[in-house]
């Protein structure tokens, strides 16, 4: 009978481990993912226990998690299915390879081909844009009017590199608060690339099925036309209203004389206040309250982002005219008057049930009859 040697196989175990350790460093430097053990996702985040929980959405639910050596992680549990699979394989395949300071790094994932993927991302101590913009008067103050033209700005170059200095034009197609992170000091980082489409740089626009989240699409993504970066661009456009009003673009409110729910769509009131001449009384009333803040300097976040919704994409700018208007090297003047255009979402949801996303909002209350909004 062979006796193990129990002091080789230790010696064999910790040299084992310091190579994958060194390895994992090196592909850190590198900017490249690791790949991890589902193993080592369990340890991280306790077995995935509820109290991990920090977020959840159509494809899957996120986790904090802390590795061996302290380090706080964010690990995306992918469902298995079909489509969770190519958000899977396109995520990687997208954001792998991209070195931005302004879009989340992958730091590793995890493939299992019987069960659930994962991404591993760090860990962002003020979460999500929504969560700052949408929750409570006291978080909105907090995001102060600097702080949210930087977060433009932010996002805006991290757009103007995925559609001009790539190898291969990048449309993220999900742009939204929730898809924008922050640091511990508000710097924001674009995320979430499991539905982006990449195209040729000689190529301006790609025919695809409609993708994206209900209220920030762009009207050519709801109809079979060909997308292009000028959709990323709307949807760019409606974050940046967002950010002024400290508001959803569309919800509903209370008539105080009939009592009836009634729709309110905000760039259409962001229109009307700017034709009269009372643009500060769109700005979100807890900056107003607490800070003084320029028109002049609302006028260009506004006049941006109605050129940026325009019903005609060959109107809207290009992100790196976007970087230039917000950073004071171009005008921006009154943008157009367009046609308004109506749709139901729920029928529009309902018809491309596999692409588009639906925010955890006010939507998944709303009845069908009642779902139309009005846009540029």
């Amino acid at each position: 009978m062979v006796i193990p040697n129990f002091k080789a196989c230790w010696e064999t175990c910790i040299e084992q481990k310091r190579i994958k350790r060194e390895q994992y460093n090196f592909l850190q430097i590198a900017g490249l993912p690791s790949r991890f053990s589902t193993k080592e996702l369990k340890a991280a985040t306790a077995n995935f226990q509820f109290q991990a929980l920090i977020g959840e959405g159509a494809s899957g639910a996120v986790f904090k998690g802390t590795l061996a050596d302290g380090s706080n992680i964010a690990v995306k549990r992918i469902k298995w299915q079909p489509s969770g699979e190519a958000e899977f394989r396109t995520e990687i395949t997208v954001i792998a390879s991209l070195q931005h300071v302004n879009l989340v790094r992958l730091l590793g994932y995890c493939h299992s081909p019987r069960g659930d993927h994962y991404l591993i991302y760090p860990f962002f101590e003020n979460g999500s844009l929504d969560a700052w913009l949408f929750k409570d008067v006291q978080k909105r103050s907090k995001l102060t009017w600097v702080l949210r033209c930087d977060i433009a700005i932010d996002i805006a170059k991290a757009l103007a590199y995925l559609h001009h200095d790539c190898h291969h034009r990048i449309l993220h197609l999900d742009i939204k608060p929730a898809n924008i992170l922050l640091d511990r000091n508000f710097r924001a980082l674009l995320s979430d690339f499991g539905i982006s489409k990449l195209i040729g740089r000689d190529e301006n626009s790609v025919m695809t099925r409609a993708r994206g989240t209900v209220g920030y699409l762009a009207p050519e993504m709801l109809v079979p036309h060909a997308i292009s970066t000028k959709s990323d661009v709307y949807s760019y456009g409606m974050v940046l209203l967002e950010l002024v009003g400290g508001r959803r673009n569309f919800m509903f409110v209370i008539d105080r004389e009939s009592r009836q729910r009634q729709s309110s769509y905000f760039p259409q009131i962001v229109r009307e206040k700017m034709m009269q001449g009372k643009l500060m009384e769109v700005v979100d009333e807890s900056l107003v309250r607490n800070e003084e803040i320029r028109e002049e300097e609302v006028s260009v976040l506004v006049r941006l982002a109605l050129w940026c919704i325009q019903g005609n994409p060959e109107l809207r700018p290009s992100m790196t005219e976007v970087v230039e208007i917000l950073e004071g090297r171009m005008p921006v003047h009154v943008p157009p008057e367009s046609s308004m255009l109506a749709f139901n979402f729920l029928d529009v949801e309902e018809q491309y049930s596999t692409s588009i996303r639906t925010p955890e909002d006010e939507f998944a209350q709303i009845p069908a009859h009642t779902l139309s909004v009005y846009m540029d």
